[in-house]
Protein backbone atom coordinates (compact mmCIF):
# COMPACT_ATOMS: atom_id res chain seq x y z
CA UNK A 1 0.00 0.00 0.00
CA UNK A 2 1.62 3.06 -0.93
CA UNK A 3 1.24 6.00 1.58
CA UNK A 4 -0.84 8.94 1.01
CA UNK A 5 0.80 11.89 -0.98
CA UNK A 6 0.93 15.24 1.42
CA UNK A 7 -1.33 17.31 -0.77
CA UNK A 8 -3.94 14.97 -0.97
CA UNK A 9 -3.65 14.46 3.18
CA UNK A 10 -4.27 18.38 3.29
CA UNK A 11 -6.76 18.20 0.63
CA UNK A 12 -8.94 15.69 2.74
CA UNK A 13 -9.50 18.58 5.49
CA UNK A 14 -11.55 20.60 3.23
CA UNK A 15 -14.64 18.15 2.66
CA UNK A 16 -14.40 17.42 6.38
CA UNK A 17 -14.62 20.44 8.04
CA UNK A 18 -17.28 21.35 4.90
CA UNK A 19 -19.46 18.12 6.89
CA UNK A 20 -19.03 19.73 9.89
CA UNK A 21 -16.72 16.20 10.71
CA UNK A 22 -14.48 18.57 13.10
CA UNK A 23 -12.98 15.01 14.86
CA UNK A 24 -12.13 13.56 12.20
CA UNK A 25 -10.77 16.78 10.48
CA UNK A 26 -8.77 16.99 13.91
CA UNK A 27 -7.08 13.88 13.52
CA UNK A 28 -5.66 14.76 10.18
CA UNK A 29 -3.10 16.53 12.86
CA UNK A 30 0.17 15.49 14.43
CA UNK A 31 0.22 15.48 18.09
CA UNK A 32 2.18 18.48 18.04
CA UNK A 33 1.46 21.49 15.38
CA UNK A 34 2.79 24.89 14.09
CA UNK A 35 -0.27 27.13 14.04
CA UNK A 36 -0.45 30.71 12.73
CA UNK A 37 -3.13 32.83 11.57
CA UNK A 38 -2.05 36.66 12.15
CA UNK A 39 -5.27 38.28 13.12
CA UNK A 40 -5.78 41.70 14.90
CA UNK A 41 -6.53 41.16 18.76
CA UNK A 42 -10.00 40.30 20.03
CA UNK A 43 -11.06 37.32 17.45
CA UNK A 44 -13.03 34.73 19.20
CA UNK A 45 -11.72 32.01 16.89
CA UNK A 46 -8.55 31.69 16.55
CA UNK A 47 -7.18 30.43 20.09
CA UNK A 48 -3.66 29.44 20.91
CA UNK A 49 -3.23 26.19 19.23
CA UNK A 50 -0.11 23.63 19.41
CA UNK A 51 -1.85 20.32 19.04
CA UNK A 52 -4.16 18.12 17.50
CA UNK A 53 -6.56 19.18 19.94
CA UNK A 54 -6.08 22.57 19.83
CA UNK A 55 -7.01 22.36 15.87
CA UNK A 56 -10.41 20.70 17.26
CA UNK A 57 -10.94 23.76 19.09
CA UNK A 58 -10.07 25.68 16.46
CA UNK A 59 -12.76 24.14 14.24
CA UNK A 60 -15.16 24.36 16.40
CA UNK A 61 -14.88 27.76 17.63
CA UNK A 62 -14.74 29.04 13.46
CA UNK A 63 -17.94 27.15 12.75
CA UNK A 64 -19.54 28.92 15.42
CA UNK A 65 -18.57 32.58 15.02
CA UNK A 66 -18.55 32.12 11.04
CA UNK A 67 -20.35 30.39 8.46
CA UNK A 68 -18.70 29.14 5.22
CA UNK A 69 -20.66 30.57 2.08
CA UNK A 70 -17.70 30.00 -0.81
CA UNK A 71 -14.55 27.86 -0.88
CA UNK A 72 -12.29 28.23 -3.84
CA UNK A 73 -9.56 26.49 -4.37
CA UNK A 74 -7.36 27.92 -6.85
CA UNK A 75 -3.87 26.18 -6.40
CA UNK A 76 -1.82 23.42 -5.07
CA UNK A 77 1.86 23.49 -4.68
CA UNK A 78 3.34 20.39 -2.93
CA UNK A 79 7.18 20.13 -2.72
CA UNK A 80 8.54 17.47 -0.35
CA UNK A 81 6.27 17.39 3.14
CA UNK A 82 5.37 20.74 1.99
CA UNK A 83 2.02 22.04 0.64
CA UNK A 84 1.02 25.07 -0.14
CA UNK A 85 -2.51 26.05 -1.51
CA UNK A 86 -3.94 29.52 -2.82
CA UNK A 87 -7.16 30.29 -3.14
CA UNK A 88 -10.39 32.18 -1.98
CA UNK A 89 -12.90 32.39 0.84
CA UNK A 90 -15.85 34.12 1.65
CA UNK A 91 -17.54 33.55 4.97
CA UNK A 92 -20.62 35.63 6.88
CA UNK A 93 -19.90 36.68 10.51
CA UNK A 94 -22.79 35.31 12.93
CA UNK A 95 -22.80 37.72 15.53
CA UNK A 96 -22.56 40.70 12.24
CA UNK A 97 -24.11 39.62 9.72
CA UNK A 98 -21.06 40.85 7.40
CA UNK A 99 -18.87 39.00 5.02
CA UNK A 100 -15.07 38.40 4.51
CA UNK A 101 -14.24 38.26 0.99
CA UNK A 102 -10.50 37.08 1.05
CA UNK A 103 -7.96 35.59 -0.99
CA UNK A 104 -5.86 33.42 1.40
CA UNK A 105 -2.74 31.19 1.41
CA UNK A 106 -2.14 27.79 3.27
CA UNK A 107 0.93 26.62 3.98
CA UNK A 108 0.97 23.61 5.39
CA UNK A 109 3.45 20.47 6.13
CA UNK A 110 2.76 16.64 6.24
CA UNK A 111 5.02 14.26 8.50
CA UNK A 112 3.85 11.02 8.57
CA UNK A 113 1.11 11.07 7.36
CA UNK A 114 -0.40 13.92 9.51
CA UNK A 115 -0.15 17.65 8.99
CA UNK A 116 2.24 19.43 11.15
CA UNK A 117 1.96 22.98 10.01
CA UNK A 118 -1.14 25.20 9.37
CA UNK A 119 0.02 28.71 8.88
CA UNK A 120 -3.63 30.79 7.25
CA UNK A 121 -2.36 34.20 5.16
CA UNK A 122 -5.51 36.10 4.63
CA UNK A 123 -6.94 39.87 4.28
CA UNK A 124 -7.02 40.58 8.29
CA UNK A 125 -8.12 44.18 7.55
CA UNK A 126 -10.99 42.56 5.63
CA UNK A 127 -11.61 40.25 9.02
CA UNK A 128 -11.17 42.99 11.46
CA UNK A 129 -14.05 44.97 9.56
CA UNK A 130 -16.35 42.32 9.21
CA UNK A 131 -16.09 41.02 13.46
CA UNK A 132 -15.81 44.41 14.60
CA UNK A 133 -18.22 47.70 14.95
CA UNK A 134 -17.88 50.43 12.74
Amino acid sequence: MTAESPARTVQRLFPLLAEGKNAEAAALFADSVSFSIPHPPGIPWVPAVDSAEGMRTFVDLLQTHVQAKEFDLRQVIAEGDDVVLFGRMVSEVKETGRVIDTAFALHTTVRDGRISRYHLYEDTYAVAKAYFED
